[in-house]
């Protein structure tokens, strides 16, 4: 790190965002960091081959790149700034966020082994678990998102606590220091997506938490025009998981990278805006005399308000609602929204709404979808860039249409 750069570890979120710790050298001194569209990346002499494998496998670096599969500098760039954000040692992207959840688990599972997943963990994560870790020989738990539940899940044979904070659509969030604790105890891995949260509002790994991922798709991105996913933890950790990305080949393009850097010099003006809107949206909504109940962690509320605002420094733009009435009001309300978006997904430049139930629970059977709160006035919306005037005077206008 160069003197310029003394000051970088007291560096905030949205400065680290920008520059990471220290600075690279990069091509023909641009400021942006360049996109290299290639394939693979030649070496000047036969001998030059041999000493790249010879010190790649002591663990030396003699140069960056050989094959796109392994990786590209732009990748590289922003690795090193999402770590930084982090407060991790290393990074590794990956060509989307459920690739990162997915390769964690399959690099750190055992065969005989058991992993407990907690309640509301993204439906996609779940499915994996109850269709594809039985074929693995790997046991599987989910329990409530309190420490004292994922205490009592634990078996002998359990080396992973996998689970999100804030969850989704509930927004539950951990006491994480309480499950490290117990985690700790018995030496399992802890795993969280903190997508919801990211690490504006909350590091994880600062509070003992092994491996942090984000949907970089969401918030790092913003703008809802990339799909990426990031693991974040120590070295030794991630060097593990960079051996299975090169195997899967589950590697962001450069255009990706590029995007997403971009994205990242945003970032903390976005997440200002983000909680900003988000508490007011929030608290509009509780109350509105047609919206029956509100989940947003800063609500007292909310279950979980007393850990989250210990936590978290913020709360995001994600609020999920249920609407007065049944099927047809809840469409009704979704139908009248002007600024709102019929669309998954959260953290980018437009404001979306999503009915649970339809949108990313339609092809569950309905008994499954009522057990695990997929009702179908259950609304969540992702807000935006826009000005939250504007988005309350939409909502207020949709919920006079029913």
């Amino acid at each position: 790190m160069s003197e310029k750069n003394s000051n970088a570890r007291n560096w905030k979120p949205a400065t680290l965002a920008i520059h990471g710790l220290g600075r690279l050298p990069k091509a023909y001194h641009s400021v942006s960091t360049p996109i290299l569209h290639t394939s693979n990346y030649y070496f000047d002499t036969a001998a030059e081959v041999e000493d790249f494998m010879r010190s790649k496998g002591q663990g030396k670096v003699t140069r960056e790149h050989e094959y796109a599969r392994y990786g590209n500098p732009t990748q590289q760039e922003t690795e090193r700034k999402l770590a930084a954000i982090e407060g991790a040692e290393r990074a590794v992207l990956y060509s989307s966020g459920m690739a990162a959840v997915l390769l964690v688990i399959m690099t750190y599972m055992k065969p005989g082994g058991h992993i407990i997943f907690t309640g509301d963990c993204y439906r996609q994560t779940r499915d994996f678990a109850t269709n594809f870790l039985g074929k693995f020989g790997v046991d599987y738990s989910i329990a409530d998102p309190t420490a004292d539940a994922i205490r009592d899940a634990i078996k002998p044979s359990t080396n992973i606590i996998f689970t999100e904070s804030p969850t989704n659509p509930y927004l539950r969030v951990l006491d994480i220091p309480a499950i490290v604790k117990v985690a700790r105890e018995r030496n399992i891995m802890t795993v969280i997506d903190a997508t919801l949260a990211t690490p504006y509002n909350i590091r994880p790994l600062e509070l003992g938490v092994d491996i942090v991922l984000h949907s970089a798709t969401k918030y790092f991105g913003g703008h809802n025009d990339l799909m990426a996913g990031v693991a974040l933890g120590s070295s030794a950790l991630m060097t593990n998981l960079y051996k299975m990305q090169r195997m899967i080949g589950a590697t962001p393009g450069p255009l990706t990278c590029f995007l997403l850097e971009r994205g990242l010099k945003t970032f903390g003006m976005r997440m200002e805006h983000h909680n900003r809107a988000g508490l007011a949206v929030a608290q509009m909504l509780e109350a509105h005399p047609k919206i029956e109940k509100v989940w947003y962690p800063a609500l007292p509320s909310h279950p979980d308000h007393a850990i989250a605002t210990a936590q978290m420094k913020g709360f995001g733009s994600v609020i999920s609602f249920l609407v007065r009435g049944g099927n047809a009001e809840t469409r009704k309300f979704i139908d009248g929204l002007e600024l709102f978006l019929i669309t998954p997904s959260l953290g980018g430049s437009e404001s979306l709404v999503t009915q649970m139930s339809t949108m990313s629970f339609f092809d569950y059977p309905e008994e499954y979808r009522k057990k695990i709160g997929m009702v179908d006035n259950l609304v969540r919306l992702a807000l935006g860039l826009e000005d939250p005037d504007d988005l309350i005077v939409d909502l207020k206008q949709a919920l006079g249409r029913i």
